[in-house]
């Protein structure tokens, strides 16, 4: 079968996070939210897909930012570049209003209902999901039924991280305190 290799347009935003909710209403416990957002995607066509790719790259991109990356420390009690990358996934699965709110202050995360619920241990557990970032790479091939069709069009034209802003030391608890009072509060105490 032959492809359309012309770079893809990014998705609109409002259909990509459509495609998020509908795999987020479609997830269950034995069928986890990538696995549902990958069936969806391989019954799009493989433009789609791969415009769901660049959308998903760029809003990913969106996350890579320092502040980010140190609730996903706090989070994980550690946070490899690795599971950074896992993490913006795992915020990205929860739709468009937590992405936003983790967009805008990260440490909104204290407010999850994980966390109010007293669960905050289990943000790690929905937040670090490595499979969501394959999702468009497990459906294209499924779409074309070639196995080998994601390797000759992975990463055509999709955009890099952007620019995380200013580093700090994520194990200064007074610097953590000061940027993210809420989440340091939540996972590391009130100790002074």
């Amino acid at each position: 079968m032959t492809t359309d290799t012309t770079p893809p347009e990014s998705l609109p935003l409002d259909d990509f996070w459509q495609l998020i909710d509908t795999a987020r209403a479609q997830a269950t416990t034995g069928r986890p939210f990538a696995d549902a957002l990958t069936d969806i995607l391989a019954a799009r066509s493989p433009q789609t897909i791969l415009a769901y790719e660049r959308t998903f790259t760029g809003v990913h991109g969106g996350l890579h930012r320092w502040d980010v990356w140190a609730a996903a420390y706090l989070i994980g009690g550690g946070c490899s570049d690795d599971s950074f990358m896992d993490f913006r996934a795992g915020v990205i699965a929860q739709g468009r209003a937590w992405y936003e709110r983790v967009h805008a202050s990260p440490d909104s995360l204290a407010r999850h209902p994980l966390a109010l619920t007293g669960e905050p241990e289990r943000l790690e557990e929905i937040l670090f999901d490595e499979s969501v970032n394959y999702a468009a790479a497990k459906a294209y091939p499924r779409a074309l039924g070639d196995p080998e069709a994601w390797d000759a069009m992975v990463a055509d034209g999709c955009a890099a991280d952007t620019d995380p802003g200013e580093d700090f030391d994520f194990d200064d608890e007074e610097e953590m305190r000061r940027r993210l009072p809420s989440l340091t509060g939540l996972l590391i105490g009130d100790r002074p």
